[in-house]
């Protein structure tokens, strides 16, 4: 059989995972198998985070219509719903944009709102 050499690989390997400690406290930026710990689980960390960021900013644009909503006399879902009847199909994202940089342009779109809701 064949000598089989895997120096290289597993080098490779390792510095990976210490490149990726890079910035880590102590052992955890030094030491393989603290460094691949502490990696593992911000790895961990990092994917649930990128699924949280989704519903944090839903949260945020839900709370910034409710209270433009609501200056205008509106709750939030009563705007959304009279959106819906009203036939406009605008995402939260944009309308959370409008309601925090154009106010009058959200003004327009709550009073198409009232009025789809006063017909039904």
């Amino acid at each position: 059989m064949t000598r089989v050499k895997k120096a290289v690989k597993s080098r490779r390997r390792r510095k990976e995972i210490i490149k990726m400690a890079k910035g880590y406290r102590g052992a955890r930026g030094n030491l393989l198998k603290q460094a691949s710990e502490a990696v593992d689980r911000a790895l961990k960390y990092a994917y649930k985070g990128r699924k949280q960021k989704k519903r944090d900013f839903r949260k945020l644009w839900i709370q910034r219509i409710n209270a433009a909503a609501r200056l205008s006399g509106l709750t939030y879902a009563r705007l959304i719903n009279g959106l819906k009847k009203a036939k406009v199909e605008i995402d939260r994202k944009v309308l959370a944009g409008l309601a925090y940089s154009d106010p009058e342009a959200f003004s327009k779109l709550v009073n198409v709102a009232k009025e789809a809701l006063d017909q039904s």
